[in-house]
């Protein structure tokens, strides 16, 4: 493999330090990627402290949307979520209430 082959493959692999706020934007991930950065962003807003996000996943077909809420409504550490309003997204972004006392399930 040439050096270029091997840097253009380790910075596909390269992780990225992402803020924890009170909000995540979606727009910036490869739709296979969503889920897992969603899992990790309510472990980490657990972690500190957080009881509400958002999630700003944009409006367009709705497909991103539907997998992230089909996500939400399995996940133990989701009390509740609902379209924001329109100032904060309206349908394309979507609140969630975290469960204070929850725990990050563990993964295999």
């Amino acid at each position: 493999m040439s050096d270029s082959e091997r840097e253009g493959s380790a910075s596909h692999e390269e992780a990225f330090i992402v803020p924890i706020e009170g909000s995540m934007d979606l727009h910036t991930f490869q739709p296979g990627e969503v889920l897992a950065v969603v899992d990790a962003y309510l472990d980490a807003a657990l972690e500190r402290g957080l009881t509400e996000v958002r999630l700003i996943h944009g409006r367009g077909k709705g497909v991103q949307r539907a997998q992230i809420r089909k996500r939400l409504a399995a996940d133990p550490r989701v009390a509740r979520f609902v379209d924001a309003p329109a100032e904060r997204g309206g349908w394309g972004a979507t609140l969630v209430w975290l469960r204070a006392s929850a725990v990050a399930p563990e993964r295999d």
